[in-house]
């Protein structure tokens, strides 16, 4: 019976809320009706490895480590020096892409074979959400350093690098875009759904029997960007701070795993050659997992933070959630970073900044006394997931019940037990 289960869910992962018509983009939302778009799972990449267990294997290029040193770094959370990415802490190469506003791209995680994804690795913090029927999806913030020609390895993207595949609209993408005050780049959304999001480009896909062909090229993000400024004014992004040194009062924390559903079980692991966490994910089935990596670069995944944000969910539908990311006081949260983990909070409230601006920033993360908490500088990933669900240090496996089951206090492998919303009856 379970299998059966398992069987209607993965093809239950197929169905999108999508609209796939045209190559192109349009400056203004086209509301449409979701489409459901059928896909294949035979069509998932071919899986290479199983995932390391607590020491991942893989090395990273040199490319990769160089990339993301830095040297004492200790900046925010109020103000960044010049040329410096308030939401990384780190330099970016053209100090004048701090002034446009900030893009922030629905990209699919399903169907498997939307993976790997191409520009990932160059987003300074990407969101993951819960969208229903077991998926999640990520909402991308590009900002600062776009990817650029030399950036990729792609004979396909060689001449002209894009991001993506793009997918539908998401509740919950209007609060986060007022919170860095960006636009969305997105392909069409269920019309109910887009009446709600606001700043939006649409992305169409080039073939429509291909629910993966939409991608937003990267010189056309950047002109989207530089007309949107006009109407969205300064960015101020400011609110985070950023320290090389680790802060004290950790846990060991060298692995963590979420399982969406049991086709979309999640690895994060600590690799202390690039000093990040790198991404490995099952390929819908529930048991062989992938280490995820750039389409644009062919490198893994790695980010210097990975989050978990706790926060309350609302789900109209199966697949229309909200969640509430505004003006909240102290909601928890746990950080991952150089190999630890600590119990933090995160916060959107109104401080000086907001009341003698009007405008708002984005979340920011602070400790059980209320100062703020230092991410590593570089990337991160926030995982979202709902008020109230357990965590605890689990056994070096890579099987689910095992996983879910047992503990092992002490290991620094953490599991956070996920469940889905329910839906909210009126």
């Amino acid at each position: 019976m379970r299998k059966a289960v398992y069987l209607i869910l993965a093809l239950s992962l197929l169905v999108s809320g999508c609209s796939l018509q045209r190559t192109g983009l349009s400056a203004a939302p086209i509301p449409v009706q979701a489409q459901a778009l059928a896909g294949d799972l035979s069509a998932a990449p071919t899986v290479t490895a199983a995932p390391p267990k607590a020491a991942p294997t893989t090395t990273p290029t040199s490319v990769a480590a160089e990339s993301k040193k830095d040297s004492g770094v200790d900046v925010g959370p109020d103000t960044f020096p010049a040329g410096v990415n308030p939401l990384t802490g780190l330099p970016v190469k053209d100090p004048d892409a701090l002034k446009i506003p900030p893009a922030l791209v629905s990209i699919t995680n399903f169907p498997p074979s939307a993976r790997p994804q191409a520009g990932l690795s160059f987003s300074p913090v990407v969101y993951e959400m819960y969208i229903g029927e077991g998926t999640s999806r990520f909402l991308a913030v590009f900002y600062g350093d776009y990817p650029t020609l030399s950036d990729a390895k792609d004979k396909d993207q060689s001449k002209n690098p894009a991001v993506g595949p793009v997918r539908s609209g998401r509740k919950p993408y209007e609060a986060l875009r007022k919170l860095y005050n960006g636009f969305l780049v997105m392909a069409s959304a269920a019309e109910k759904i887009a009446r709600q999001l606001n700043y939006v480009t649409n992305v169409f896909g080039s073939d429509s029997d291909d629910i993966n062909s939409a991608m937003v090229d990267v010189t056309r993000l950047e002109e989207v960007a530089r007309a949107e400024q006009k109407r969205l004014g300064d960015t101020q992004l400011s609110g985070q701070r950023f320290a090389t040194t680790p802060p004290e009062g950790g846990k060991t924390g060298t692995v963590l795993w979420l399982p969406w559903s049991f086709l979309n079980q999640v690895f994060w692991r600590y690799d202390e050659k690039t000093g990040g966490y790198h991404r490995w994910q099952d390929n819908a089935d529930g048991s062989t997992f992938t280490e995820m990596t750039d389409r644009l670069t062919g490198e893994p995944l790695s980010f210097e933070n990975v989050v978990v944000l706790f926060a309350d969910h609302h789900a109209e539908a199966e697949t229309v959630i909200d969640i509430d990311f505004l003006y909240i006081t102290k909601m928890p949260a746990v950080v991952f970073r150089d190999g630890q983990m600590y119990e933090v909070f995160w916060s959107t409230r109104n401080e000086t900044y907001e009341k003698t601006t009007g405008k708002i920033r984005p979340i920011r993360f602070v400790d059980a006394q209320g100062n703020p908490f230092p991410l590593k500088p570089g990337q991160t990933w926030v995982m979202v997931i709902g008020r109230g669900i357990q965590y605890n240090e689990t056994v070096d496996s890579t099987a689910y019940f095992d996983l879910k089951k047992k503990t092992q206090p002490g290991s620094g492998i953490w599991t956070f037990h996920y469940y889905a919303p329910p839906v909210e009856t009126p």
